[in-house]
Parts: structure tokens; C-alpha cells; sequence
């Protein structure tokens, strides 16, 4: 049974930036024996194949308390954390994204980001056109405004920042609806309709380009969200997309520019070694454009990992599932969430 809350909802997670900006509560920076420990750990996993990289077989005895309060916090708290100060210097990207791959492993599962099934991205300028529908922002320099991904915890490391720009940018997605819902009562109901979203070429052979879901999930307690405005745009420019409705732009554009409220966004300029985990329920993001160096070395490169939770009970059957499934199963998988 869908529900839509008629209040506020007042968790953790409903957070402001404005709160946030002069406390450090959020970013936990690694002792020196957390970093001795991964150093030591680096240089184990050479050699070795990322599958071949489990929990397990690669304990981190002295950091394991702090991964798991940390997860904690993503789970039921703020649901975003930043860790600073991961030992990257002086090894190469492989080693570092081996490094990565255990450390996100104590957060959730990897899944697929894209249709090529990576389950570790490299964020980069590749010189992609980002008007063309196709081009998934995250591959070019241009601002990507606030969005959700896939799965249920997006992880991103820093190798090397931009030389200008590239700041990245959250916002509590539990706090821009309660204010959406205090602004325009009216139009709430929409949220929680299906909406048409553009597959960016990764459908099936002989399946629609597009697919139908809300931006809005309520079950009664937790409040989730999947939020990609200009795939919902681009939606519009395929054939068997009908045109929104005056009150659907409306509330589209509300909530863009309410979730670009100042006073609810806080931001952070990665260092390299910072690693940033949010929880894709309650948090959008959102990366400025930027400048890059002219030397290739310079460049700036983060990793990305999308891990599934199956514990979070705001999770999403399909959307933890990143680029796993068929786009068809949409409408079963949300059927069988909400049974």
C-alpha cells in the first residue's frame, strides 16, 4: 500500500547545511594508526584481483569499529559521512581502487553503475558533448545539479581535485520535501506518481527508450527519493513520452530551486584521500563545473563505487540493484516492495 505523508517528517536525516558548515561532526579523520594500518594493507593487496578482495580474507582489525559507527551514521543518522586522510600517496590508481573496493565492502555490495557493468567508475572529463542525451554527466566538466544515482550507498574517492571548481555539493532530500510540503501542500501528491525518465541508450534491444517511476517513496516511516531532473527532461524529447502537465513543471522547478537553497546545502572541497559516503535515500548531490589542469597527471579523478545495503530498510529492491536488471522489471520490483 503506497502512503504520502501530510507532515513534516522530523528524523536525523532532515537536515540543514546551514547547521553543518562550522562543525566537523560529519568527517571523520583517520589516526595514525587507521592510516598505519592501511598502508600495510596496500601493499598486500598487490597482485591481487578485486574479486579476490574480501572482508574476510583482508580484516582491518583497527579500523573496523570506526567503519562500522560511520555506517551506522549513514544508516539511521545525517546518512553522509566524509573520511579523510586514506594513504594514497605514492601508489598507483590500481593499488588505491584495490584499497577502495575493501573499504567500501565494509559499507554494502558493489553493483553496476552503467550498462558496460562497472562496478568501479572512474570520474573524469573524457571530453563527452554533455548536451547530447546519451552522455552520462558524470564522464565531462559540466555541473551536474542535484540528483540521486543508483543502489543504496554512493561512495566517492578523491586521487586528484579539479584546479578550479568541481566542489561537491549536498543536500538533505527528507528536509527540501518537508519544505516543499510546507511551501505547496497542493502539489505533493505528485511526487509520488510515476514520472517518464530517459534510459540514456542502456535499454534492451527492442524495449521503450524510457521508464516510469515516482520521485517520491513513503512507507509509512522512512521517506526516499530518486531525483534526476534532466533525465526527466530529456524524457520529453522521446516518442511515446507525453508532455507534462503545467502543475508537473511546476513542481519539478520548485524543487530544484529548493533544493538549491542556500541555507539547506553544505559543500566540501575534496583533498585528495578523501573518501565521501552518502546514503541515496535521503541525499542528493550535486558537483560544480569545473576547470581542469592542462598536464594529463593533474587531472582531476575520483573513483566511485555504488554498494547495496540490503539492511536499509528505506532501501529500493531495483534501485540497490544499480544497472543490473532489466529495465521491464521496474514495475514488478516496486510491486513486490510494497506488498
Amino acid at each position: 500500500m503506497l502512503h504520502r505523508p501530510d507532515a513534516p517528517i522530523h528524523s536525523a536525516a532532515a537536515w540543514e547545511g546551514s547547521s553543518l558548515r562550522n562543525s566537523t561532526q560529519w568527517i571523520h579523520v583517520l589516526t595514525p594508526g587507521e592510516r598505519e594500518e592501511l598502508r600495510r594493507t596496500l601493499h598486500r593487496l598487490r597482485g591481487l584481483e578485486r574479486e579476490e578482495i574480501t572482508r574476510d580474507t583482508h580484516a582491518l582489525p583497527e579500523l573496523r569499529p570506526t567503519l562500522s559507527r560511520l555506517r551506522e551514521e549513514i544508516h539511521r543518522g545525517r546518512g553522509f559521512v566524509l573520511v579523510r586522510g586514506v594513504p594514497i600517496e605514492g601508489h598507483t590508481v590500481d593499488e588505491v581502487a584495490k584499497l577502495y573496493w575493501l573499504l567500501g565492502l565494509h559499507f554494502g555490495a558493489p553493483v553496476p553503475q552503467n550498462g558496460q557493468g562497472e562496478t568501479l567508475c572512474h570520474i573524469r572529463d573524457t571530453g563527452a558533448d554533455p548536451k547530447k542525451p546519451t552522455t552520462r554527466l558524470y564522464t565531462t566538466r559540466a555541473e551536474q545539479d542535484f540528483h540521486t544515482d543508483g543502489a543504496d550507498i554512493i561512495g566517492l574517492l578523491c586521487l586528484k581535485p579539479a584546479r578550479q571548481g568541481g566542489v561537491s555539493q549536498l543536500v538533505s532530500s527528507v528536509r527540501v520535501f518537508n519544505e516543499l510540503l510546507r511551501k505547496r501542500p497542493d502539489l505533493m501528491h505528485l511526487l509520488f506518481e510515476d514520472w517518464y525518465w530517459h534510459l540514456h541508450g542502456s535499454e534492451p534491444e527492442g524495449t521503450p527508450p524510457f521508464f516510469q517511476y515516482p520521485i517520491c517513496r513513503y512507507d509509512g516511516v522512512h521517506l526516499s527519493t530518486f531525483f534526476i531532473s534532466w533525465w526527466i527532461r530529456r524524457a520529453q524529447e522521446l516518442p511515446g513520452v507525453p508532455p507534462p502537465t503545467p502543475e508537473q513543471v511546476e513542481v519539478l522547478k520548485l524543487y530544484e530551486e529548493t533544493a538549491n537553497d542556500p541555507a539547506l546545502v553544505l559543500g566540501m572541497d575534496f583533498q585528495p584521500g578523501d573518501i565521501q559516503f552518502l546514503k541515496n535515500s535521503v541525499i542528493l548531490h550535486k558537483r560544480t563545473e569545473y576547470q581542469d589542469w592542462e598536464e594529463p597527471e593533474r587531472k582531476r579523478h575520483l573513483l566511485r563505487l555504488w554498494l547495496s545495503a540490503q539492511d536499509f530498510e528505506d532501501g529500493d529492491d531495483f534501485l540497490r540493484k544499480g544497472f543490473e536488471d532489466d529495465p521491464r522489471s521496474v514495475r514488478a520490483a516496486r510491486e513486490r516492495s510494497e506488498q
